[in-house]
């Protein structure tokens, strides 16, 4: 079983070393990782692995009974063999527009919930854009701006993000109606990995996400698609101020 190293809260560690305890043609499976391997709306990382001799981009992670495979594509020198130790280097710029922009969609999904009662039904984060559902959703314009606005209002406070573990049943009953799927993680997950934006939101999560809320940026709201008769997709972008084309 591979030790997902970045739970609970190490995920801004994007070079590490760990040891190989499968390879195939297609992947290799080490005995602990900081590479995410996908989930709740996030791709997985990207990045190399190398080791002495040899190297290996890494094109793809998932999760596979407990154990994590990289899926490799160009492949310098021979494979490595079980018991070699290799060096993990992830792509750091697409982990933090990942984890900038996954932490952006805790606070539009908690702003429209306490604004409007809608639910999130599912959500996708990218290095250039992201999409939650909401439902009930039938947002007009004038609620696309204030959704807009009270993000970036509580992004201005720059609250801490925490990363822990905590009891199902405190989680369960701290997380309001509505906030996330609770029933469809296993009973038999406890504890719960959850992030906690200071007294703002708290949710269980599995994701990478930053340590403070100044470091997303700023959240703009690009697109609103109607996706069927009580589901509403807001698309949105989040950017730090030195990337911000003032819009």
């Amino acid at each position: 079983m591979t030790d997902l190293r970045y739970l609970p809260d190490a995920d801004d560690v994007t070079e590490f070393e760990a040891t190989v305890v499968e390879v195939t043609d297609d992947y290799l499976v080490l005995d602990g990782t900081h590479f995410y391997p996908g989930g709740g709306g996030q791709p997985p990382d990207w990045g190399t692995l190398s080791w002495d001799g040899g190297r290996a981009t890494v094109v793809d992670a998932e999760k596979n009974h407990g154990d994590v495979r990289h899926h490799v594509g160009t492949v310098e020198g021979d494979r490595p063999e079980a018991g070699t130790t290799v060096t993990g280097r992830i792509d750091a710029d697409r982990r933090d527009r990942l984890r900038r922009m996954h932490t952006a969609q805790h606070v539009v999904s908690r702003v429209v919930l306490d604004a409007y009662g809608a639910a999130t039904v599912g959500n996708r984060v990218s290095v250039d854009g992201a999409w939650i559902d909401f439902e009930p959703g039938d947002f007009d314009d004038e609620d696309l701006s204030i959704i807009e606005r009270r993000s970036n209002e509580v992004i201005d406070r720059a609250l801490p993000v925490e990363k822990e573990e905590r009891p199902r049943e405190a989680v369960e009953a701290a997380v309001p109606e509505g906030r996330t799927q609770l029933d469809q993680i296993p009973e038999h997950v406890d504890p719960l990995r959850v992030v906690a934006i200071g007294d703002f939101d708290l949710c269980p999560c599995g994701g990478t996400h930053v340590d403070r809320l100044g470091a997303v940026g700023r959240v703009r709201i690009t697109n609103r698609v109607s996706k069927g008769e009580s589901v509403d997709r807001i698309e949105y972008e989040s950017k730090p101020e030195s990337e911000s084309d003032g819009h």
